[in-house]
């Protein structure tokens, strides 16, 4: 299938459509995806398909994200684990963006798309939101977190306004001792700067001294006094902040359940959308299914092509007659044309739109190709100048499963003669 992908370029198709994926949970079932043989399953993939891109036309992109790192931090704090501030924000985040997705939802029940309903499967947890954006702002804890955090933060600016008043103090009546008009901080401390002469001038405690060891940095012990208040304050400050993150975090481990849920119904719609924004990409439309060896296909376009360079195809097989002889010159689109049909048919048998005004697909148990050339139709290479390419490992495949091959089975060849 790999080998097949290639050669008809769908592995190019993914790549695009990748890159309209959000979530790496999307992206990666965008890589794995194969063509779908349940034909009740592809008929549900292509209604999501279709009304993704219903919804991308009257209501615009759903504000989708990516929700990387935070089953990480739920698992942390399931764990028991105290959450950083910065994670808790990013849990916040995550919970604004499951709001303003569940907004657009719905918003979308207007025009009776089932999608729209996926909204009921989101729980924005307002409680846990509102308690976060409360207790944390600004990449800090708020000083109204709790009443005793308030109480340490005033004490502590206090203190701190008292030590600076004190070392104040110390300097205006000492001017002649000192080598500059300010204190500093040092090592924690609230320092005056003092000429190494009158350092007997000063009680207190030398904190530092200048690189020339003539200044020495004092604390004065009217300072001092406040210092160990001060670092005891800061302890349960600290205490403090940190028995509000944890009860934070355990709020987290609490919703378990609901933010994995909300993270798994993010990534399916990323999927989803994803689909119907590929759609919109090549101007697609959804494919009738059938189960009776028949397709149809009306101004067929090969997807990775700009349509200003496309002469639309008129196709249809397995009504009149099972097999289509495709015959002209050199470059004269032979192979653009059965690369278009096989690649419309696994696009569609993928739940993706197909590249046509319309179309009818039947279900296919496999795509067995056998293609005389590999060129490029996104660089619109000639037929020619890609047949340097090895084609050996596919025609060995192919001929291994042909005595399997069903009636459900297309093969496309290409024989030059």
């Amino acid at each position: 299938m790999i080998q097949t992908e290639k050669v008809l370029e769908f592995d190019k198709i993914k790549k695009k459509w990748g890159e309209l994926a959000l979530t790496e949970w999307a992206k990666e079932k965008i890589m794995n995806t194969v063509p779908c043989m349940s034909e009740n399953e592809l008929m549900a993939k292509q209604r999501e398909t279709s009304e993704a891109r219903a919804l991308l036309e009257k209501n615009g992109n759903p504000p989708l994200v990516s929700l990387t790192g935070i089953r990480k931090y739920i698992q942390m704090a399931v764990k028991g684990d105290c959450l950083s501030i910065s994670q808790l924000e990013d849990v916040e985040k995550a919970l604004v963006a499951v709001m303003r997705l569940k907004n657009y939802l719905r918003r979308s029940k207007q025009w009776e798309v089932s999608l729209a309903y996926y909204e009921e499967n989101l729980d924005c947890l307002n409680n846990l939101k509102e308690i976060i954006s409360l207790q944390i702002r600004n990449g800090r804890i708020d000083d109204y977190a709790s009443k005793d955090l308030k109480s340490f933060r005033d004490e502590i600016e206090r203190n701190e306004r008292n030590m600076r008043e004190k070392a104040d103090a110390v300097m205006r009546a000492n001017k002649e001792s000192l080598s500059d008009n300010f204190s500093t901080l040092r090592n924690g401390h609230i320092c005056i700067p003092v000429k190494k002469e009158y350092k007997n001038r000063i009680k207190g405690n030398v904190i530092d001294k200048s690189s020339t060891g003539g200044t020495l940095f004092i604390e004065p012990s009217s300072v001092g006094k406040y210092y160990e208040t001060l670092q005891l304050l800061r302890v349960y400050e600290e205490n403090e902040e940190y028995r509000i993150l944890y009860s934070l975090s355990a709020m987290v481990a609490d919703y378990e359940e609901i933010l994995e849920q909300n993270i798994c119904m993010i990534e399916k719609l990323d999927f989803i959308f994803s689909k119907g924004k590929l759609s919109l990409e090549y101007n697609g439309a959804e494919p009738k299914i059938n189960t009776e060896r028949y397709i149809r296909l009306e101004d067929g376009r090969h997807p990775l092509m700009a349509p200003s360079e496309c002469v639309p195809l008129q196709f249809e097989i397995g009504k009149n007659f099972n097999g289509v002889v495709i015959t002209g010159p050199n470059t004269g689109g032979k192979t653009v044309a059965i690369k278009t049909v096989a690649l419309n048919c696994m696009m569609a048998q993928c739940g993706l739109h197909v590249s046509c005004k319309r179309a009818e697909i039947c279900m296919n148990s496999n795509f067995l190709c056998d293609i005389g050339d590999g060129q490029n139709m996104s660089e619109n290479l000639s037929t020619f100048s890609a047949h340097g390419l090895n084609q050996i490992g596919i025609k060995i495949d192919m001929y291994r499963q042909e005595h399997r091959f069903s009636p459900a089975t297309p093969v496309f060849r290409r024989f030059d003669v």
